[in-house]
């Protein structure tokens, strides 16, 4: 999932009740002593990030300037942002716990987390962002090459001329931003920190789709469309051709070049072991990614365990089924290859399977009442990942809906091999991205009205990804494959892949595998076209950790629940136990563990 940043505006409690409902108990609640800090620290990153104050609708009143603004990409500023972070990472730890309650404590330890990986990220002089800490500023999944026009187009509104203007401003800003990070990546090449081959040529694959002349440049139709639906001037569209042409593509040349130049000396070891401090590096993001402190051989071990019980579990569903010949990998990819499963290889078959995904979010929905007490009110819907970002993009990820429920929750799914995407593997990942996955989960912690808002828009990947996977579970566990017993092995191979993720992401970047003995690895194992395995592989390379993330948060949620159902027994209730670990959003694993204990001596 897109990590979501927002900014309090005074204090946390007078922005919460400019943008949520808030209940009479939490509008009579005392306020918290971590208030004034969060509020600041909240200020502070949504002014570094003007994308996330956009995306949450939060870039109003005293805040409207950051609308036409973008993040400083510069060295400088990476250096500022670092800075910034000790600081704060100082205040949080001079906080006295002693005042906290509870509650606030959880607060304070969660946003010290972030803070703390941040600083140990931070280290490193090489970098940015891809789901998680990359070693990489630009590659497939990372850079703004790709995520700005994917902004621009989905989440910058354009309603007045001033919205109009703004985006002009943002084209511009996104030129400089270009500048920015070739820049970066010349620093990393000259310190030997370079992406793979393989990953290059897709960056410069997806840069070339990108480059393209003013009138077939998504960006520039995107604003010319929305003034036009607004009756404005249609000299948006000429003027946002001109900046094009004359600011964003010549940046973008740079970029290219500097890649290709990159690329002339990038060699095809996969992993981040072969970086300068690239073995420290590793542990470090699957610190920060999986918020445990498990060694690289403790995750590899676990992963080839959970891998074992898993696979023998698939095995026994497919031969009830009458699928008994091969490994259980080798039967779900002759299903997976099967035309009865598969939507058509065509644009209307993409939109047919968009559709099916849409059908499957609104049937577990009406089933959710019966083990939540509580769902989010906002919409969800499943999309297609635009195809200019196909060649890179994850096969399905999920973005949070803005807090004022102005723009829906998105669940999109990579369909450029609709060869990748059977019916049964469809089903699976949309209860993982959709309902009651990652959009249920972020869904109630924005409009949990106790949370500030620092915390409903922080977010780990071992707590959302767990989450997310136990959402998988839970979808077998209320019956959606009572009549879909190949969606049931669908959804198992979809747990087998989580726990090889733990051995193939270790493989990679600890043992030193090659992407290729990689990718075989998911296609012997879980019967994944190469393609499709070769995507996720790639994916691994630029995000270190990230991948590891899944099971281990799954077990996490397990076997918290295993404890209480053993404790409790005929009083656990699963309402109950749901709602008491999704009552604090996101937390990092060990604080999870302690919230679960906590509840369950309580019951």
């Amino acid at each position: 999932m897109t990590t979501r940043r927002t900014f309090l505006a005074g204090t946390a409690a007078s922005l919460a009740a400019t943008t949520l409902p808030r209940s009479s108990e939490a509008q009579n609640a005392p306020a918290s002593p971590l208030d004034p800090l969060f509020a600041d620290l909240m200020q502070a990153q949504l002014r570094r990030s003007p994308e996330g104050a956009t995306s949450l609708g939060l870039d109003t009143g005293a805040n409207a300037d950051l609308r036409a603004k973008l993040s400083d990409q510069s060295l400088a500023a990476i250096a500022a942002n670092k800075a910034a972070t000790r600081a704060e990472l100082a205040r949080l730890e001079a906080v006295d716990r002693r005042r906290l309650t509870p509650e606030q404590q959880i607060d304070l330890d969660s946003v010290l987390y972030i803070r703390r990986s941040a600083v140990r990220i931070g280290q490193f002089d090489f970098g940015g962002q891809a789901y998680g800490p990359s070693p990489y500023t630009v590659s497939q999944q990372a850079g703004v090459y790709q995520s700005v026009p994917n902004f621009l187009d989905t989440r910058h509104k354009i309603d007045t001329a001033g919205d109009a203007d703004a985006y002009l401003q943002r084209m511009c800003a996104f030129a400089g931003q270009l500048d920015a990070q070739t820049e970066r990546m010349r620093r990393e090449a000259a310190g030997k920190v370079v992406p793979p081959d393989f990953i290059l040529d897709l960056t410069l694959a997806q840069m070339a789709t990108l480059r393209t002349p003013a009138a077939d440049a998504t960006i520039v139709a995107t604003l010319a469309k929305g003034a036009a639906a607004k009756g404005l001037s249609a000299s948006y569209a000429d003027r946002a051709a001109r900046i094009w042409e004359a600011q964003v593509l010549p940046a973008l040349d740079r970029q290219i070049a500097q890649a290709r130049t990159m690329r002339a000396t990038a060699t095809h070891e996969a992993g981040v072991w072969k970086l300068p401090r690239g073995a420290d590096f590793y542990p470090a993001a699957l610190q920060a990614t999986t918020t445990t402190s498990l060694s690289p051989e403790e995750v590899h071990r676990f992963g080839l365990d959970q891998a074992k019980a898993i696979g023998a579990r698939l095995d026994a569903e497919l031969r009830k089924l009458g699928y008994t010949q091969g490994t259980p990998g080798a039967r779900m990819a002759a299903l997976g290859r099967d035309p009865k499963y598969l939507f058509p290889d065509s644009e209307a078959g993409r939109a047919q399977a968009i559709a099916f995904c849409n059908e499957r979010l609104a049937a577990i929905r009406g089933r959710l009442p019966t083990v939540f007490a509580r769902l989010p009110d906002y919409r969800f819907e499943v999309r297609r990942v635009p195809p200019a970002n196909e060649a890179g993009s994850a096969s399905a990820y999920a973005q949070a809906p803005s807090l004022d429920g102005s723009r829906p929750g998105l669940v999109y799914f990579n369909l450029r091999d609709i060869g990748d995407w059977p019916r049964f593997a469809l089903v699976t990942t949309t209860y993982h991205e959709g309902l009651p996955g990652h959009q249920m989960e972020s869904g109630l912690a924005l409009s949990n009205t106790r949370l500030p808002l620092i915390r409903k828009t922080g977010g780990f990947s071992g707590y959302g990804e767990g989450w997310a996977l136990y959402a998988e579970q839970l979808a077998d566990e209320i019956g959606m494959y009572d009549d879909d017993p190949l969606g049931r092995c669908g959804y198992l191979v979809a747990q087998l892949f989580r726990a090889n993720r733990c051995v193939v992401d270790t493989g990679l970047h600890h043992y030193r595998w090659s992407r290729e003995k990689a990718v075989a690895y998911f296609v012997e194992q879980q019967g994944d076209t190469e393609s499709d395995a070769g995507r996720e592989i790639d994916r691994y390379c630029v995000n270190p950790g990230q991948a590891a993330s899944y099971k281990l948060g799954h077990s996490v949620f397990v076997d918290i629940r295993e404890k209480a159902k053993a404790k409790l027994g005929y009083r656990f209730d699963l309402k109950a136990y749901h709602g008491a670990v999704l009552a604090h959003g996101r937390v990092p694993l060990d604080v999870l563990r302690r919230v679960g204990d906590d509840w369950i001596a309580a019951a």
